[in-house]
């Protein structure tokens, strides 16, 4: 095993690729090269339900959204020790504890691109960024499961 593929790859999901051939090429090398891989997906609510406790439906998108990616983790990096979970409701929460239980070498992150981010991923990546010292790799995907061209 080379030193490359000795990585933890935390991989954050707030939207699922439509398919493999959506990811850019940079983040289908990141899952490749890695060697244990934690995916977790934050359940996203709205404000008012969060307020609410009513957070069923977003659990399910939450739920389906992770089988979304696991498999395209398993399909990319078929050897990697591929683990997933259901995130907090609180995306930061769900960071640390994902950190400090998984210690991942990079975090990769894919976001609901600004047409339909919520509340809670505002100025997310730089609270990440500020506090866990960790290489991150940052990507959006639309509400299609596409991932925007550059000067779209």
């Amino acid at each position: 095993m080379s030193e490359d593929r000795a990585t933890r790859l935390l991989i954050a999901t707030g939207e699922a690729a439509a398919s493999i051939d959506e990811l850019p090429p940079p983040v289908r090398g990141l899952v490749e090269s890695a060697s244990e891989i934690l995916v977790i997906s934050p359940v996203l609510v709205s404000r008012l339900r969060w307020l609410t406790s009513d957070t069923d439906r977003a659990r399910y998108e939450a739920d389906e959204r992770l089988g979304i990616v696991l498999g395209h983790v398993e399909a990319i990096a078929p050897e990697a020790e591929a683990r997933a979970r259901i995130g907090d409701e609180t995306p930061l929460t769900a960071f640390d504890d994902a950190v400090r239980e998984f210690q991942p070498d990079r975090i990769l992150i894919a976001l609901r691109s600004a047409d339909h981010d919520a509340w809670q991923e505002r100025n997310l990546v730089d609270e990440i960024r500020r506090r866990f010292h960790v290489p991150i790799t940052v990507f959006e995907i639309d509400r299609a499961g596409h991932v925007p061209t550059a000067g779209a």
